[in-house]
């Protein structure tokens, strides 16, 4: 035992780092030879000693009192500025000394680590450049902030399925998180480091559709770009697609879709020959798909082509417990943004928020809270920073209706106010509640507005 004890004394003596500690009081108990060599002593005249009276302009009886570590502080001895880390150490919940390191003895060997690092940053930076423009994925299971039982059994069935290539259909209401899981699917699965390419196939002119997903060639049309075009699914080729509002995609591109699918070929605008392609496709819609093939508005055929597997999104209201931890997530991440410093919420307004329906989903609690945020007076978010259509209505009389009385209540209420604020262009107001065009324009219809 003895010899293994001399043999841990001398590697720590001849350690690179320059070595101390210090108990409760800041007394040196231990300094290896090299911090001894330098400061021209001996370990006897050392070890006993307050710090202070050994190392100039010292802190390790500061960290000894805070119970906080320093790392990488500028540490100015003899002449020269060194890279010093100190460290409390703790036992039964008490500080009982600390351990200080030099790591480099003076700042042109930090300088010159510096300098190696700075040279490889610019290869490190173009490189993730180049995968993030590659990629196109940003999202992961991480970004879906959830406790609820659904939510948690929806995430194990991503990791169950994402490194297949089945093509998998995520249905829900408008903010629920659609994209966050077509996102989190391709991250987990083989093709992640292949690109990741999304089209909305719900704001884009039904005449550019064909040549947005297929491409087209030189001269295909009268303003067609010289050299051709990719199309999305040329440039999502050995990755994935994701077809958000695919309910939006036109009959007749639901047919052309649906043979890229059986033959996994593109045939270009104006092309004469297909083009081999290999992709997983994520579909996505808030529209319901059985309905519309029994009005024969989506092909029957593309539906059981693209729905191997389906995940169905709860709403925010079918999952209430997610609400708080949500809230804090966004009041978080808003103040992170915006630079402002908000510690509380009160009662009365969590009150509103947790019993309130959410038409909106997780986009429209975003949406709040971001608003709440920015209106709040001081740190702390009161009734008064609310929007005003849920300080006026808080929580929905209930007496009498049934819950789709409410949600279309709520919904039309939330159209107008996004009109309003949109000066009453449908497609910004469409975009700011995330859904289509189309979608805007058959709610304004329903409603009357």
């Amino acid at each position: 035992m003895l010899f293994e004890h001399k043999i841990l004394e001398t590697v720590i003596d001849q350690a690179y780092e320059w070595i101390v500690v210090v108990d409760h009081k800041g007394t040196i108990v231990y300094m290896n030879k090299n911090y001894c060599d330098f400061l021209g002593k001996k370990k006897e005249e050392v070890i006993g000693k307050h710090v202070t009276e050994v190392i100039e302009n010292t802190r390790m009886h500061i960290v000894v009192q805070t119970g906080q570590e320093e790392i990488a502080d500028l540490h100015y001895i003899q002449g020269n500025y060194m890279i010093a880390n100190r460290i409390p150490i703790w036992m039964d919940g008490k500080v009982i000394g600390a351990v200080g390191t030099v790591i480099f003895r003076d700042t042109n060997e930090w300088k010159r680590m510096n300098s190696h690092i700075k040279s490889l940053l610019p290869q490190l930076q173009t490189y993730l450049q180049e995968w993030k423009e590659h990629s196109g994925a940003k999202y992961t299971l991480n970004h879906i902030i959830s406790v609820s039982k659904q939510m948690e059994q929806l995430k194990e069935k991503v990791k169950r399925i994402a490194d297949s290539d089945i093509s998998i259909l995520i249905r829900g209401e408008s903010g629920t998180g659609k994209e966050l899981f077509a996102h989190s699917i391709h991250q987990l699965s083989s093709r992640s480091d292949q690109p990741f390419v999304k089209i909305n196939c719900g704001v884009i002119p039904e005449h550019l559709l064909e040549s947005e997903l297929f491409g087209y060639e030189d001269g295909a049309f009268t303003g067609a770009r010289k050299g051709g075009k990719k199309g999305k699914f040329q440039l999502a080729d050995g990755g994935t697609i994701f077809l958000d509002e695919i309910g939006d995609m036109p009959l007749h591109m639901q047919v052309k879709l649906l043979r890229v699918l059986q033959e996994k070929e593109i045939e270009p605008v104006g092309a004469t020959k297909t083009i081999n392609i290999d992709v997983r496709i994520i579909a996505a819609t808030n529209r319901p798909l059985e309905k519309m093939i029994e009005e024969k508005l989506f092909r029957q055929d593309l539906y059981y082509r693209i729905n191997v597997v389906p995940f169905f999104i709860p709403t925010l209201r079918e999952r209430p417990e997610d609400i708080e931890p949500l809230i804090h997530h966004f009041l978080d991440k808003v103040c992170k943004r915006s630079g402002k410093r908000i510690r509380s919420i009160t009662p009365d307004v969590m009150d509103i928020l947790r019993r309130h329906i959410w038409p909106g989903n997780i986009r429209e609690l975003e949406n709040v809270i971001e608003a709440s945020v920015y209106f709040a007076s001081g740190e702390t978010i009161t009734l008064e920073a609310l929007p005003e259509y849920l300080r006026t209505t808080g929580v929905y009389q209930t007496d009498g209706k049934t819950l789709k009385q409410l949600l279309e209540e709520a919904e039309k209420q939330i159209i107008q106010q996004s009109l309003q604020r949109h000066h009453f262009d449908k497609q910004k107001a469409a975009k700011s509640l995330g859904i289509s065009k189309s979608a805007m324009y058959e709610k304004i219809k329903k409603y009357g507005i």
